[in-house]
């Protein structure tokens, strides 16, 4: 049987199998995650020996590009399975926002993202969120990350912190390892009423009703707060889906810009609000405490430049 695409996987991927769960659980905590600590002294990576070879990794690649590819501004392929030309960075400081982990390198994005991200932040406060902190976006010219992240490579997704902007300006080591909070109960049952709040479900809920906003994926004891509250108007309700990990972020996804054909959207969110038995499915042992493998799942090889679209790779060499 020949593999489906990843679009296609990612389509079908509703109720997977519980040796697949286990996997995604483990994928899902592993790599470069919203409260991993940044550095002070970020080094350069040493230049690959091979860089023509085929079969080098994608993300060796793209994750040596410190700058966006001087191209008019595109997004190219599917979220897990692009690239972006003509990327900008969001500014670091803004009056409503700030931008963490400065060592990654991951502030920058289709300049459709950053004007979005610069509206809502201003809107924030209109519904009791001081401002954003805002985490990993993608990288200068998108792409597969060396760590972390198997989306984020068009330019269209962005993490933000479920900690609330301070009254003041952090500093560059507060920016690196200050954690982000995590508002998820420790039997990830549900939220913890100690540390989830109204603004907390006002904030996400601002952002699912902006047009733009294709998905927001957050852990499912989020969602399961946010179907409790969200009384009689509940239509944003479907963009909110549940993700594993996502308890100390939420991930904003924008739909693909009007005109850039070669932007892959993913497929429109179900229908119903999603507070229903598929939510429920979340907190069954089959997710929660999954069976341990009876051997290592074998590591999937790294995407090659082979398997991104074409076009990537002139976003790659533009100078």
């Amino acid at each position: 049987m020949r593999p489906l695409p990843i679009r296609a996987t990612m389509r079908r991927l509703t109720k997977p199998a519980p040796i697949l769960v286990a996997a995604l659980c483990v994928f899902s905590h592993s790599g470069t995650l919203a409260q991993d600590r940044g550095t002070l002294s970020p080094k350069p990576l040493p230049p690959l020996a091979r860089p023509d070879d085929p079969s080098t990794p994608a993300k060796e690649l793209f994750g040596r590009k410190a700058d966006a590819a001087p191209l008019a501004a595109r997004a190219i392929g599917f979220y897990s399975r692009g690239c972006v030309a003509g990327a900008t960075a969001l500014p670091i400081d803004g009056e409503t926002w700030q931008v963490m982990r400065l060592s990654r390198n991951r502030n920058w994005g289709h300049p459709a993202l950053v004007s979005f991200l610069e509206r809502f932040a201003k809107k924030a406060p209109e519904v009791g969120w001081n401002g954003l902190l805002v985490g990993d976006m993608a990288q200068p010219r998108g792409g597969p990350m060396l760590t972390g992240h198997a989306s984020h490579q068009i330019g269209l997704d962005a993490d933000i912190w479920l900690t609330p902007m301070p009254d003041r300006t952090l500093s560059r080591r507060e920016r690196e390892e200050m954690s982000a909070t995590n508002v998820v109960a420790e039997n990830r049952l549900d939220v913890d009423p100690a540390v989830w709040t109204q603004a907390h479900f006002a904030i996400i809920r601002a952002a699912a009703r902006e047009r733009d906003v294709q998905r927001i994926f957050v852990n499912a004891a989020i969602k399961k707060a946010m179907c409790r509250s969200a009384g009689g108007d509940r239509a944003w309700l479907s963009k909110v889906r549940p993700m594993w990990g996502h308890n100390y972020h939420f991930h904003i996804r924008l739909a693909c810009p009007r005109g850039e054909d070669g932007c892959s959207d993913q497929d429109p969110v179900p229908a119903g609000d999603g507070c229903d038995a598929s939510l429920d499915w979340w907190f069954s042992d089959a997710v929660l405490n999954p069976p341990k493998p009876t051997k290592p799942a074998k590591p999937k090889p790294p995407m090659t430049m082979a398997q991104l679209p074409p076009e990537c790779r002139q976003v790659l060499v533009a100078k």
